[in-house]
């Protein structure tokens, strides 16, 4: 539950009461965090013909239309709901630019929102700056270089966890919703998540 000074959480008992400057701002106050997450997971290639920008303005305003029903019901936290509506917006952006020039070479699942090889790099030197103390910016880079590449082998649903917990920074709640999981089940598959990336690691660092 959500201490009452939450401003989300006073908000959405303004919007409740059809506020409609409250439902404007309840929506307008997660746009930065909304933009992170979409410019983390677009595809380069759709990025020439569309704007992480333009994926959330759209977003905003389909959870415009549905918060009425979502603040009556409130059957998750507020920004995981937010978040997957602006997730379907990404799909939809993604097929709509890819879908039908890649249609003969693409498979569908293909065109999910992925993560860019920024992103991987960035996760890389979050799970590198977690995972070992100070040293040289040398061996640093070298460790960030097997990360990245120890990721590309992990299991997608322990990938997932750490770029929900290390690159959108999520809350272990937040990751709950986003996964229909509990709070204890998320901490002990990013447990096992890093646990599995320590030990690809150390096969990498053997060869």
């Amino acid at each position: 539950m959500t201490s009452s000074g939450d401003p989300t959480e006073l908000l959405l008992s303004r919007a409740a009461d059809g506020d409609e400057a409250a439902m404007a701002r309840l929506l307008d106050m997660h746009r930065a965090r909304l933009k992170r997450m979409v410019s983390l997971r677009m595809d380069r290639r759709i990025r020439a013909r569309t704007d992480p920008s333009d994926v959330v303005q759209d977003a905003l305003l389909a959870a415009h239309d549905k918060l009425p029903a979502y603040v009556r019901e409130q059957p998750v936290p507020f920004y995981p709901w937010l978040r997957q509506t602006t997730w379907e917006q990404l799909i939809q952006h993604t097929r709509r630019h890819l879908g039908a020039a890649a249609r003969t070479v693409l498979r569908e699942e293909e065109l999910e929102p992925g993560l860019s090889d920024a992103s991987a790099a960035l996760l890389s030197r979050r799970l590198a700056d977690s995972l070992s103390g100070p040293e040289s910016r040398v061996h640093k880079g070298e460790q960030r270089a097997h990360i990245k590449a120890a990721l590309a082998r992990l299991s997608a649903e322990h990938r997932e966890v750490l770029v929900l917990r290390f690159l959108e920074e999520l809350s272990l709640a937040e990751v709950a919703a986003v996964l229909h999981l509990s709070e204890p089940a998320v901490r002990g598959r990013q447990f096992r998540a890093i646990q599995r990336l320590q030990s690809l690691l150390a096969d990498l660092d053997e060869h």
